[in-house]
């Protein structure tokens, strides 16, 4: 069976909303950045009713593909109880519900318990509601928390008495993280500037439910730097970090001394990250001077350079190195306990995450180096929450494409490690009944690329219909995720593949270094090669593969379809920076100018030369793309919903698509698409339906 061909709309080629809005001026449509213009929201609702009167033949299918998931999910969802210091904390979420509800007991009286945060109840005035951060104050009296009702990444700090105070609006117009300070008075926050840069953090004092006046703690200066707020397991430091994508530097504030001036832990220096974390006597410094794949060094705590002091003449004076530099993996995290540290790291070879227990004594040295048992691979596995600073029993986290998320705890020991919850899932397709396989492709220049790949285990041996999924950039990895919704396509027939690019994180440090900047056509090229392999390995039936790819991922996509349209029978862009170039060369747009180590500077001549040559919108050709259905959000701060409707509109006009090119905005949304749980499902199973349709599979049942 080949893909679907093109259905009839039965629409004159005037009526089209591309025909009827498009302006002979303005030829690349940049007229729809204006979102004051009345004719943006016009055309983008035209193609929205364009997009429903296409899917109607498919809405059956998209229904029994919603309720197909509702049927295989657990729909009242417990949260896993973690106990802090006087009270068990957990969520809950009624079958029927879109947002959880928090609830809390004091420790060992489970009958006590007590709802403090009912975000159901708050989203019903409301058509969005994100929740930035939650925080608790030390002594568990207060809550603090931040919320966006608009998906525009622009927050409100609220606090309550907990447990049923009257929640009172402290600020607007803040950014999403929160941490307090250790005297139960004192929470820092962080403000935006004109584009949602994190550009300063702000001390905010309290007072029995009312706030003073906030004080400026930090100011960025610098446009390619954000601020992030953080606070040590030890809890006796506030980590203030101010970073680029390529540089960092922390400040730390004596978490009990809130009002104390922030001390430069190092200064920046170009090109350098590091990241720390504390033991009593002692920081960790996790941090690439010198060491490409990063290495971790130990300082004592009265050793820590002050900024006052000149430091560029040794600015690692009393670093003791803890774990050298590797070249075959990149160390990705340390987290500090009392007994020890617990280190992150990737196997380069493998594209494998791996947890590693180090255990010190008091003079610091190594008593104990181990890294823990991974339940398959290729799999996810990460430390869960463990908030003690004193834990001995570790809570962690696994996954993968056969293994429902599943949380365990681990007994440094005795070495027992108990299940204390696993997704559960229902329905005719067991994880067990499901066949995952790692397989490497050639790149064009001869690099090994992972392909991660799962199917129904009877279908394994045949060549089948194909979602190949990408992103590949910042240095973030695609390691193995179970999904529910997944299950549906599978039971249909279908693999799903994923392409583990360069320029994400997949094989440390140097795989996401290959594939930004000048090297950045090596992920278009991965990409292309995953397909190629997966056809020549027998897996995939080389004329029903579609590729899917969101945010960076649908430039990957959309890249790749330029390079090679005829690989692909379809394509999903799901909020997809395709317009690379003019979205670089604007410094007024969020993430503009914190990006520009990540794709470059286009005021420099060769950059916008390069970039130039794959923006996806800039290199359309005049040759047949395959179906392609493409997804906005309106208040998206992150890929304006003008990237997809630019492409929607240019790709209608060319005419050369091999069938519809179709666009859904949805006009009460931000960068992560509906809020509810309800509702992004069933987007997600309009997009499952138009997959199915385009790969052929739209009459089959699982």
């Amino acid at each position: 069976m080949k893909s679907q061909p093109p259905r009839d709309n039965s629409r004159h080629p005037d009526d089209t909303p591309v025909a009827r809005f498009r302006r002979p001026d303005d030829p690349e449509w940049h007229w729809l950045e204006n979102r004051d213009d009345p004719d943006v929201t016009a055309f983008l609702e035209a193609a929205n009713r364009e997009s429903s009167d296409w899917f109607a033949p498919l809405d059956e299918l998209v229904e029994r593909l919603y309720h197909g998931h509702l049927a295989r999910r657990e729909l009242v969802v417990h949260g896993l109880p973690t106990p802090l210091d006087h009270y068990t904390y957990w969520s809950e979420t009624a079958v029927d519900a879109d947002y959880p509800v928090w609830w809390r007991h004091p420790n060992g009286q489970d009958e006590a318990r007590e709802i403090f945060l009912d975000l159901q109840a708050r989203a019903e005035s409301h058509h969005y509601l994100d929740l930035g951060d939650m925080a608790l104050s030390p002594d568990e009296a207060w809550l603090a928390w931040t919320e966006d009702t608009r998906g525009d990444e622009t927050f409100e700090l609220f606090l309550k008495r907990l447990p049923d105070g009257e929640p009172v609006r402290l600020l607007e117009e803040v950014g999403p993280e929160l941490s307090w300070a250790e005297d139960n008075r004192t929470l820092l926050f962080t403000r935006h500037d004109a584009t949602l840069r994190p550009e300063s953090i702000w001390r905010l004092p309290l007072a029995e439910g009312s706030a003073g006046e906030p004080t400026l703690v930090l100011r960025e200066a610098d446009p390619e730097f954000w601020l992030g707020l953080g606070k040590t397991r030890s809890r006796e430091w506030l980590v203030l970090e101010s970073a680029s994508k390529d540089t960092s530097e922390c400040h730390l504030v004596p978490a009990r001394a809130p009002a104390t001036a922030p001390r430069c832990f190092r200064p920046r220096e170009s090109g350098v990250e590091y990241s720390l974390d504390h033991r009593p006597g002692h920081f960790y410094v996790l941090h690439n001077r010198e060491a490409t794949h990063f290495r971790l060094d130990v300082i004592e705590e009265g050793a820590i350079i002050d900024e006052r002091r000149e430091a560029s003449r040794d600015p690692v004076k009393g670093w003791q190195p803890l774990i050298a530099h590797r070249d075959d993996h990149t160390l990705e995290g340390v987290d500090a306990f009392r007994w020890g540290l617990v280190i992150t790291e990737r196997d380069h070879h493998e594209a494998q995450v791996r947890l590693r227990v180090l255990e010190l004594d008091d003079a610091h040295t190594v008593t104990r180096d181990e890294r823990l048992p991974l339940p398959e691979t290729p799999c996810s596995l990460a430390l869960g929450d463990s908030p003690h600073f004193d834990a001995r029993r570790l809570r962690l986290h696994e996954e993968s494409f056969t293994l429902p998320s599943t949380w365990l705890e681990h007994d440094l020991d005795n070495g027992v490690r108990r299940l204390l919850k696993r997704q559960p899932v229902h329905g005719d397709l067991a994880p067990d009944q499901l066949a995952c396989e790692r397989l490497w492709a050639r790149s064009h220049d001869g690099e090994r690329i992972p392909v991660s790949v799962v199917m129904r285990a009877d279908l394994s041996g045949h060549p089948l219909p194909t979602l190949l999924y990408g992103y590949g950039a910042y240095g973030e990895v695609l390691d193995p995720w179970f999904s529910v919704a997944r299950l549906e396509l599978l039971a249909r027939g279908m693999a799903f593949a994923v392409a583990h690019v360069r320029g994400g994180g997949d094989r440390g440090e140097p795989w996401y270094l290959a594939g930004k900047l000048e090297h950045k056509e090596n992920s278009f090229r991965d990409f292309l090669a995953a397909r190629d392999a997966l056809v020549e390995k027998g897996i995939s039936d080389a004329e029903r593969i579609a590729a899917y790819g969101a945010s960076a991922g649908g430039l990957l996509v959309g890249a790749s379809l330029n390079l090679a349209p005829e690989g692909f029978c379809a394509a999903v862009l799901d909020v997809p920076f395709v317009d690379v170039l003019r979205t670089m060369e604007n410094p007024d747009l969020p993430l503009t100018t914190a990006e520009y180590t990540e794709w470059g500077n286009p005021g420099e001549p060769e950059t916008r030369r390069r970039i130039r040559a794959y923006s996806p919108l800039d290199n359309l050709p005049a040759v047949p793309w395959p179906t392609v259905f493409l997804q906005g959000s309106w208040h998206d701060t992150r890929v304006p919903y003008w990237e997809p409707a630019k492409l929607y509109a240019r790709l209608n006009e060319l005419g050369t698509a091999r069938g519809p090119v179709l666009m859904r905005t949805d006009m009460a949304a931000g960068h992560g698409g509906a809020s509810g749980r309800f509702k992004a499902w069933h987007d997600n199973a309009r997009q499952d339906a138009f997959i199915l349709w385009a790969l052929g599979l739209e009459e089959r049942e699982g």
